[in-house]
């Protein structure tokens, strides 16, 4: 989804906000004091300064929160729904970084807020979850292309395209099944939205987690996050860096496609080592031949695994997330007329082009090895998901 380098919260912060909201609720009840009318504010403690909290609020406005001798403050942990294992908390253990939902009087500017509760999420509690979130997804994990989608079973096909071929994978739905949409047009797993199986089509990518057969053919769904994106392989014609736009000759559709990076876009080199292993193993190949490395070399990718940056293999397209994280970030001056790329990118709207998730450039060897351009886009596809992200996970 998913889907830049810096560490991101990904679909983390849903269970934090699930969190800070229920428990609201219950900080609420506890504390008669709490005004009927208080006004509620989520956000990340930015800088404190005295009795003072300057807060960047979710909704994207910042806010200066007054801590007063009486306002009622505790810890919880990510995701808690209620305050039984609360803990009291200082304004002095307070941290930047630190999650925040404080209720409380408004001043009059509607900048400012006096604080009756504050409910904190620590920083390195959030990092901690964040950490176990992305080692589940990644073990537990499954992501691919929707193939097919019963509803009244309660089943999605998916079907992942690795260089040893493609794999499918029947995920069950049950009622318990927390299913998530990517937002229209967004790059981010935390705009994901509540969703139904019905809005799952074919064609959409989609990153399951849950309890895997004894063959992995199969998946028990615990968490669902699905989105419709496009698979472009093609050849800059164009990029504007003052408008953060790129031009681009999509090699299947043969029409040009203008493409908006931001923030979140993810653009990598892929280094030529990699990309000539890719190459291979879409020509149906074994790397270096032999499959033998030479003396002083790295052992060449096995079948059904991922070549890596170092020229040995990653056993798998989370795998393969982590090393394009770490490979050389390319900006929009670096790419010239020519250059070829393969995108994964939104739908875009009638309104809006399309948004840049993932763009890798130094992918010559692979288009020229599948002529059929969307193979080739495809292999990057299962990646999107997982971004970089706490959703990562393996394939």
């Amino acid at each position: 989804m998913a889907m830049t380098n810096r560490p991101r919260t990904g679909g983390f912060f849903h269970l934090v906000l699930l969190g800070l909201a229920v428990t609201a609720t219950g900080l609420a009840q506890d504390n008669p004091q709490a005004p009927a009318s208080a006004t509620k504010v989520v956000g990340t403690i930015k800088v404190l300064s005295g009795n003072n909290l300057t807060i960047a609020s979710d909704a994207g406005t910042a806010m200066i929160v007054t801590v007063q001798d009486s306002t009622r403050m505790v810890r919880t942990e990510p995701g808690a729904k209620d305050l039984k294992g609360a803990t009291p908390i200082t304004l002095q253990e307070l941290q930047s970084g630190d999650r925040v939902l404080v209720r409380g009087k408004t001043g009059e500017d509607g900048k400012s807020l006096v604080a009756s509760s504050i409910i904190v999420i620590k920083g390195g509690d959030v990092a901690a979850k964040q950490q176990q979130e992305r080692e589940d997804w990644q073990k537990r994990g499954r992501g691919g292309l929707v193939m097919a989608v019963d509803a009244a079973a309660g089943t999605i096909t998916i079907s992942n395209t690795t260089m040893a071929g493609t794999k499918t994978t029947v995920i069950h739905v049950s009622r318990d099944t927390i299913i998530r949409r990517y937002a229209p047009d967004s790059v981010k797993f935390d705009d994901a939205r509540p969703g139904t199986i019905d809005q799952i089509k074919v064609g959409d990518q989609l990153r399951a987690r849950g309890t895997r057969s004894a063959d992995g053919g199969e998946l028990a769904a615990e968490e669902i996050v699905s989105g419709t994106f496009r698979n472009i392989a093609g050849t800059v014609i164009s990029a504007d860096a003052a408008n953060n736009s790129l031009s681009v000759q999509d090699l299947l559709t043969k029409k040009p496609v203008t493409l908006k990076i931001s923030g979140d876009s993810q653009l990598r080199s892929l280094p030529a080592m990699v990309a000539q292993r890719i190459a291979v193993r879409l020509k149906g190949g074994s790397p270096e031949g032999s499959g033998t490395a030479a003396a002083g070399q790295p052992a060449p990718a096995k079948a059904g695994e991922m070549p890596a940056a170092n020229g040995g293999s990653a056993r798998s397209a989370g795998d393969f997330q982590q090393m394009l994280n770490r490979m050389p970030a390319v900006s929009l001056a670096d790419l010239q007329k020519g250059t070829a790329v393969m995108i994964v990118a939104t739908e875009g709207t009638a309104s809006s082009h399309p948004t840049a998730v993932t763009l890798l450039t130094g992918v010559d060897p692979i288009l020229t090895a599948a002529p059929d351009s969307s193979r080739a886009a495809m292999l990057l596809s299962p990646w999107n998901l997982g971004g970089a992200d706490a959703a990562a996970g393996s394939q």
